[in-house]
């Protein structure tokens, strides 16, 4: 069971209280993890990444384990303890402007 943390708009638009629990079939990836959450919640698809190209949206950042996983492939595995529910993923609203 992988352990997913999303902004508060996110969790509004989905209706979602608290974090997110997703079953990953296969490798655990951001691509993976973000598939199973746009099947379970498709309300969220095109939020975080793009609609057709599949690219994380430029304003969003995904962390795990205290590392910025944001430009890492999609198809790099994700650390073991995210794979294994021991660490959350988080998705993370970028602060932009000045």
């Amino acid at each position: 069971m992988i352990r997913v943390i999303l902004p508060v708009h996110l969790r509004t638009l989905a209706r979602i209280d608290g974090e997110v629990k997703l079953e990953v079939k296969g490798p655990v990836t951001q691509c993976s993890v973000l598939d199973a959450l746009e099947n379970k919640y498709p309300m969220l698809a095109g939020t975080v990444r793009d609609h057709v190209t599949k690219k994380r949206r430029p304003l969003v950042r995904f962390y795990a384990c205290e590392e910025d996983l944001s430009h890492e492939p999609p198809d790099t595995p994700l650390p073991e303890a995210v794979a294994a529910g021991k660490e959350p993923f988080l998705i993370v609203g970028a602060v932009a402007g000045g």
